[in-house]
């Protein structure tokens, strides 16, 4: 669980981001006004640099990521090579605990590099180029679609449609018990890539084609080269890794509502050097566009809009409280904000 708020500061953008609601109060509250006027990280990103303009000097990309993503995807290639005529429980077990947390630091570095931040805007093409080489051992084409999805993450954060991260409303009424929450972090890779379709769909792009066509050709190579099993190696890494797995917990911790209104939560934790310190989320979705390895020194320079925010320090404290409290659970993830928020929304006593 997050740890509690120890100060109130930045009263501007409190409004924003301290008042989000949960889907569940907002489908149980069908006859409310909503609205939705901004993300509540646009005011917070204001607000600092006018105090703090020196994070500028913080903005733009460091190419250093593509030798490690390159490291860890030759390293998959080796482990393939190795693991031809392992045994099937060895196999899964390799995937589980080795496969899922190269794929998971992989995918995580999709996400960076789908920022830019390897390359800069200049060069859009060549991180769009170094994104699919780190999909290759994912053995699943994701690396454009969710680029393409996960910036209205950001320009909506918190709206239900547009913003794809937020679950459905059947996801919602389905997983609420323990055992169905944890059917639906076993299979939320799955969810997750096809929901952005049916919530949000967008046409296909050439790049996604692109995409599509080197991940089959690299699973086809490695099945030829070295037989079946490593192929399932790949992908079930990729499921398992980003399923119910200790890794995953930072797909719960980002955006539930385990602290009131708050919109968006970080983790401080050692996990955070796997996953290209993907847990300093507030910082990230403050400025997207300062590198990850960079985020760190955000923080240091504006401890008053970071020190004092509940935070998580256990990922996988976070995917226990998810299963096992009535109240968290899909229906738990934070949306936008009835018409008059400040006297509808549940939370009100938690952040005033």
């Amino acid at each position: 669980m997050a740890e509690t708020m120890a100060a109130r500061g930045g009263k501007p953008f409190r409004k924003w981001f301290f008042n989000f609601i949960t889907l569940d109060f907002k489908i149980s509250n069908k006859g409310e006004e909503w609205q939705y006027e901004e993300e509540p990280h646009s005011s917070r990103r204001r607000e600092i640099l006018r105090k703090h303009p020196e994070i500028k000097q913080l903005m733009g990309y460091d190419s250093r990521i593509a030798y490690i993503v390159s490291a860890e995807v030759f390293l998959q290639v080796l482990i393939c090579w190795l693991i031809q005529d392992a045994s099937w429980t060895s196999i899964f077990i390799l995937a589980y605990c080795l496969g899922g947390v190269l794929n998971h630091s992989l995918g995580s570095a999709i996400h960076e590099i789908g920022h830019n931040l390897a390359f800069g805007h200049r060069h859009g093409w060549m991180n769009r180029v170094l994104s699919i080489w780190c999909n290759l051992p994912m053995a699943i084409p994701m690396a454009i679609t969710y680029k393409k999805y996960h910036a209205d993450h950001h320009r909506y954060l918190g709206e239900e449609t547009n913003d794809v991260d937020i679950p459905t409303r059947l996801e919602a009424y389905l997983f609420r018990h323990p055992l169905t929450k944890m059917i639906w972090l076993a299979i939320h890779p799955l969810i997750h890539a096809l929901r952005p379709f049916y919530k949000s769909p967008k046409p296909i792009t050439g790049w996604e084609l692109i995409n599509l066509v080197c991940v089959l050709a690299f699973d086809y190579v490695i099945l030829v080269s070295f037989g079946v099993k490593p192929l399932v190696y790949l992908g079930a890494g990729t499921l398992l890794g980003m399923g119910l797995h200790p890794l995953a917990g930072h797909f719960i911790s980002e955006h539930y509502l385990f602290s009131g209104g708050q919109a968006t939560h970080s983790y401080y934790g050692p996990l955070n050097f796997i996953l290209f310190n993907v847990g300093y989320h507030n910082e990230h979705h403050d400025f997207p566009y300062i590198p990850y390895n960079r985020l760190p020194e955000l923080k240091r320079l504006a401890p008053e809009y970071y020190d004092n925010l509940p935070y998580h320090d256990s990922w996988v404290k976070v995917i226990w409280d998810f299963i096992w409290d009535k109240n968290m659970g899909p229906h738990a993830h934070g949306v936008g904000y009835p018409a008059d928020s400040m006297t509808n929304n549940p939370n009100k006593a938690k952040f005033q």
